[in-house]
């Protein structure tokens, strides 16, 4: 067989693999981004313990690899197996790889995900709140309609960035947790195929194909959906450059 013969073959075979990856990325994101909110919020909370308790799950996560935190909480969760999980009966959903990776993810992606929200947080233009204010809003309103559109304009592209890292982060997951039946990830794949014929470059060359192909579609659809979010703009932009007569526009 001539390379590309080789290259195609490796690509089909890969496809399955990369599922699992996606899959992994997709299962944490969204909720992810929901805790990564209540944390923005719990941070940027007048109340001093729950903003210091913010505080220290974020740097807890960021301040550590994700390598570790996968060991340290499947060691965690493997101890208590035979005193917690076996007797209620849900140890085959716990210590699942498709279960407690995802978990595992969405605890690190929280954390990531949330220090680029309170970023945000803090570059929300003041005199739009103070308009707000001005206006009778209540907090509550005032987030909704003020604090949160201003927050997601300015957090979008760092947190584009965060699910492309993300993604990337899948390729640990089974490098830490047990590998069940044949649900393998592209790096596994690309190691059993490795052991086969010890072709290093062309197995794990279609693998890093198949991390760029699918990097390229989330950096193609988030950016689609920052132009949404930042459409006014564009539309302000074309009035300030349109300096011909009514008539002739």
């Amino acid at each position: 067989m001539n390379w590309f013969d080789l290259i195609i073959q490796d690509i089909i075979v890969m496809a399955r693999p990369s599922l699992f990856n996606i899959y992994f990325a997709a299962a944490s994101i969204p909720i992810g981004f929901i805790f990564a909110v209540g944390l923005t919020l719990m941070r940027a909370s007048n109340n001093k313990i729950i903003s210091y308790l913010a505080s220290g799950y974020i740097y807890a996560f960021r301040g550590s690899p994700l390598f570790i935190q996968l060991f340290m909480i499947y060691s965690l969760v493997l101890s208590l197996n035979l005193s917690v999980w076996k007797p209620m009966g849900i140890d085959w959903l716990v210590l699942h790889p498709l279960f407690l990776g995802p978990m595992v993810l969405i605890l690190n992606t929280s954390a990531y995900s949330a220090q680029i929200l309170y970023g945000a947080y803090l570059n929300v233009p003041k005199g739009e709140i103070e308009a707000a204010r001005a206006f009778g809003m209540g907090r509550v309103r005032e987030f909704i309609s003020v604090t949160w559109p201003n927050m997601i304009r300015l957090a979008w592209p760092a947190y584009t960035n965060e699910v492309v890292f993300l993604f990337h982060a899948t390729a640990l997951i089974y490098f830490t947790l047990p590998v069940i039946d044949e649900q393998k990830d592209l790096m596994n794949k690309a190691g059993e195929l490795f052991e086969r014929d010890y072709n290093v470059f062309l197995h794990f060359s279609v693998a890093a194909l198949y991390y760029l192909v699918i990097s390229f579609m989330i950096f193609l659809l988030f950016g689609r959906f920052y132009k949404y979010l930042m459409r006014h703009q564009a539309v302000e932009k074309t009035r300030k450059i349109s300096f011909a007569p009514k008539y002739l526009r």
